[in-house]
């Protein structure tokens, strides 16, 4: 067949060029970047286009930003924002920086049930444990009235900022806590020693040696605190601290209305700090070198504890796991509490919390699976297709569509929310006689995006451990390339599809900063919604309460499950490459 001349049958060509051979997977390729651009990338361009856009002209202009900056509280709650997230950071560091170190630097009998435990606040939101912070450190708290009976003074830990840091602080530092602790592990051991060899021993060895090695990690554990401090909108809700960015522009949004444009201006703000915290981690450790020398880098060299240091730090170790685990304490007691009000404990405990929770909460239970299953369905089945076309297939703009389902942990959910408000408030829903934005299902989409990122890196790395050998021999049998990923691809994959689905339902079922803007009625309103309302007034608190345990529980089994699953998954694969 004669070659066709450039300037004919361009548009024939461009498909097979764009997708060779794989017309099928392109075509799914192309769906799922529809979908991706529809659900994130329009909405999130909607919302700075709108800060940029004069509210009467519609004509783009500047004004909007200059009206943010000439208003003492939006400039107030700018650099609230701000305070509050350097300030969470430090406080984080000072609770993570002893447990990543005490237990990887020594022989430290249940390190790994210390470390563990470190872990739990991450499975508690924020929001959930923050009026329990009130009741054990607010100004009438257990703490405060005990110091005022002891000692004659108080300490505002939970008054205005100080409680929305404090609250912060304990959810987050688990991830400087997880990344810090793995580059302890990872320094190459030889540098130690050398700088041992030459006179170099305690704080100046961990100041000038150990802990510059060990930078890569906090910057990225750092740089995630600060990233979901600024952008939390339930903590300050519940705290009733509105001079912040977050609640700003919830409040804005909410009682103005979507065509008030300070509420977009904030939105801008919050994305583009996100952008900026991610960039400038990048920028701080660009050009430096933090490579071992031997394999596997080999970790601190351990030493023994004397008695007098065991002690010491045993006892470092307990107060700062008390503190992190205090939400957790005292939610429970708020939970089983009668009245808990201007005294150190309750004053008695019942079921009856739970008994009006269970009365009451039925509704929001039911939609939360229904919103959170639907979502984490629909995120593995993206999730997998994304990883399968971008680890196997060499389709153009494959990684773009990695990056574009990433990018949505750089979206603040409030941000989210409102970009959803703005699009699909003027859509009709056929059939159902109302507009998309007031629809349940928004928020089963919202929720699916949210979560999209944790499906697919599971999904992704499950993918990583299929060799490519298998599906080639599947379809040199004969098999059709659509039966070798039915057949094959995807049931290797189960594991990382299930531990996918499980992280993505358990985290989307406890999700507020976007379903709160979401919800156009009760009876459509999730499990966070509902933990939202009940702690709105103090007899709603026990109940409240009892709702919160019920979150903190499908969180925590949510990832027992994961961990179980993907462990049994390594060991199965471990034993077959054994036999």
């Amino acid at each position: 067949m004669p070659d066709t001349p450039a300037t004919g049958n361009l548009a024939d060509k461009l498909p097979s060029a764009l997708f060779p051979r794989l017309s099928a997977t392109a075509l799914v390729a192309v769906l799922i970047a529809i979908i991706l651009i529809g659900l994130l990338l329009i909405p999130v361009l909607l919302v700075i286009y709108v800060a940029f856009q004069d509210p009467n002209t519609g004509a783009l202009t500047l004004n909007n930003f200059r009206d943010f900056f000439s208003s003492s509280l939006f400039r107030e709650s700018f650099w609230n924002s701000f305070y509050v997230s350097a300030m969470s950071v430090v406080i984080a560091t000072a609770i993570a920086l002893p447990l990543a170190y005490i237990t990887t630097r020594f022989n430290f009998a249940g390190s790994i049930l210390i470390q563990s435990l470190g872990f739990i606040p991450l499975i508690m939101p924020p929001f959930v444990g923050a009026v329990a912070m009130q009741l054990i450190f607010g100004r009438n708290g257990t703490v405060n009235l005990l110091l005022r009976d002891s000692f004659g003074f108080t300490i505002p830990f939970m008054d205005g900022l100080n409680g929305v840091i404090l609250v912060q602080s304990i959810h987050y530092f688990p991830f400087i806590l997880i990344n810090l602790s793995a580059s302890l592990r990872n320094i190459d051991r030889s540098m130690e020693e050398a700088a041992q060899n030459l006179g170099s021993h305690g704080m100046r060895l961990f100041r000038r040696i150990v802990f510059p090695l060990a930078m890569p990690g906090y910057i990225a554990g750092a740089a995630l605190v600060f990233i979901k401090v600024f952008d939390d909108l339930g903590t300050p809700l519940l705290l009733n601290v509105n001079n912040m960015l977050a609640p700003q522009a919830f409040l804005r949004i909410s009682s103005i209305g979507i065509s008030d444009p300070m509420g977009y201006v904030i939105s801008f703000i919050l994305v583009m700090f996100s952008i900026f915290s991610l960039w400038a981690s990048f920028l701080f450790m660009r050009g430096k070198d933090y490579a071992t020398v031997q394999k596997g880098g080999g970790g601190l060299s351990r030493r023994d504890l004397k008695l007098g240091e065991k002690i010491l730090a045993y006892g470092v170790v307990l107060l700062i796991l008390a503190f992190v685990l205090s939400p957790h304490i005292g939610l429970t007691l708020l939970a089983f509490g009668t009245i808990w009000s201007f005294a150190p404990l309750p004053d008695g405990y019942t079921l009856k919390n739970f008994v009006t929770m269970w009365q009451t909460s039925g509704q929001y239970i039911s939609n939360t699976i229904l919103y959170a299953g639907l979502a984490a369905l629909a995120d593995v089945i993206i999730g997998t297709a994304i990883a399968y076309i971008v680890l196997r297939t060499r389709i153009f703009g494959r990684k773009a569509l990695d990056y574009l389902a990433t990018a949505a942990l750089a979206v603040p959910g409030v941000v989210l929310g409102i970009g959803y408000l703005r699009l699909f408030h003027g859509i009709e829903v056929p059939f159902v006689g109302k507009p998309m934005a007031s629809w349940w299902v928004i928020i089963a989409l919202a929720l699916m995006i949210r979560r999209l990122p944790y499906a697919l890196r599971a999904c992704t790395a499950a993918l990583q451990q299929v060799s490519v050998a298998l599906e080639e021999a599947a379809e040199n049998l004969g098999a059709t390339k659509g039966r070798t990923i039915r057949r094959v691809v995807i049931p290797l994959m189960t594991a990382g599809i299930l531990a996918g689905f499980v992280t993505s339902f358990a985290t989307a079922a406890v999700e507020l900063s976007a379903t709160i803007m979401l919800v156009s009625s009760d009876a459509d309103a999730p499990l966070a919604y509902g933990i939202y309302l009940f702690m709105q007034t103090p007899s709603g608190r026990g109940a409240g309460a009892a709702l919160g345990l019920v979150a903190v529980l499908i969180v925590g089994l949510g990832t027992f499950i994961s961990q179980l699953i993907v462990e049994r998954d390594k060991k199965y694969r471990m034993n077959g490459q054994d036999q």
